[in-house]
């Protein structure tokens, strides 16, 4: 997708987990992904370190797209499609 096309997409949901520990960031980001529907986005803000080295490949097999991942101040921004 192009940079421009994502900047209009309004995510439908976002959680903060910022200074969660490591795997429940994970946990949290999958509960909240279980209740949406196929199609929706969810925005994640996570730490640097171990949260955004882990999380978002642990989506990815999960089935999920990454659509977006930014660095933002000391923390990572990123924008989940759910699709499964």
């Amino acid at each position: 997708m192009k940079k421009e096309v994502l900047e209009n997409i309004i995510p439908d949901i976002i959680i903060d987990l910022r200074g969660v520990e490591c795997p429940l960031n994970f946990v949290r980001t999958k509960i909240q992904l279980d209740k949406m529907k196929n199609g929706q986005t969810l925005e994640v803000l996570l730490d640097s370190g171990e949260a955004i080295e882990s999380v978002p490949p642990s989506l990815l097999e999960e089935g999920h797209k990454i659509l977006s991942k930014e660095k933002v101040d000391n923390h990572y921004k990123i924008l989940i499609s759910k699709n499964n």
